[in-house]
């Protein structure tokens, strides 16, 4: 009797260890930008949650549908000024299919304001690559520069997408306006802490 109580106490301990362990897997989970660390703005940012899955739009603007919803989380960010953005990140199978990803999404970055013109007649539409960030392994810039002359609305947005291993992250900044208006300096800087933030 006494040999089964001290099995079943040891069996308890062992048990109760396990619950105070929390897993490696939702240890590892990827950090994300608070609202402080976006592009300054006149007004403060407001930051969601941190949700499963992928915006209601399938993706981001320019890549819409390019990210895959299972192992990806995002968070959305506005200002009382209507400046807006969002970080979505995907942990990837393997480094490779993170590789691919990267290189999907910058395709579709750069190829973004062609294929809103084609697909939007009267539309203006501008995309431009604004060079490599040296953070982990690697991040790129993108701009998508927007104007509806028939509605006389101009829109700005900045891209980036960055990777960490097998972790993939896209941060998009949106305002109303021009290229010149767009923080890019600032928003480089946004994006070197979300890809160091990842991991």
């Amino acid at each position: 009797m006494n040999k089964l109580r001290t099995a079943l106490a040891a069996a308890a301990a062992l048990g109760l260890a396990a619950l105070a362990t929390p897993p490696a897997q939702a240890a590892a989970q990827p950090a994300f930008l608070a609202a402080s660390q976006m592009p300054p703005s006149p007004t403060p940012w407001t930051a969601t949650q941190v949700f499963t899955g992928v915006p209601e739009n399938g993706g981001v603007l320019c890549a819409p549908y390019k990210i895959p919803a299972q192992n990806t989380r995002y968070r959305e960010f506005s200002t009382e000024l209507d400046t807006n953005g969002v970080q979505v990140t995907t942990v990837a199978r393997t480094e490779a299919d993170a590789v691919k990803l990267v290189d999907t999404l910058r395709e579709a970055l750069a190829g973004c304001g062609p294929l809103l013109e084609q697909q939007n007649p009267g539309l203006q539409a501008v995309s431009a690559f604004h060079g490599k960030l040296a953070v982990e392994e690697g991040a790129w810039v993108y701009s998508l520069d927007t104007a509806d002359p028939q509605i006389g609305i101009s829109d700005i947005h900045l891209f980036s997408v960055g990777r960490d291993g097998r972790t993939v992250t896209l941060v998009r900044w949106g305002q109303m306006g021009d290229l010149k208006d767009a923080p890019l300096t600032a928003f480089r800087t946004t994006t070197k802490t979300a890809v160091n933030k990842l991991h």
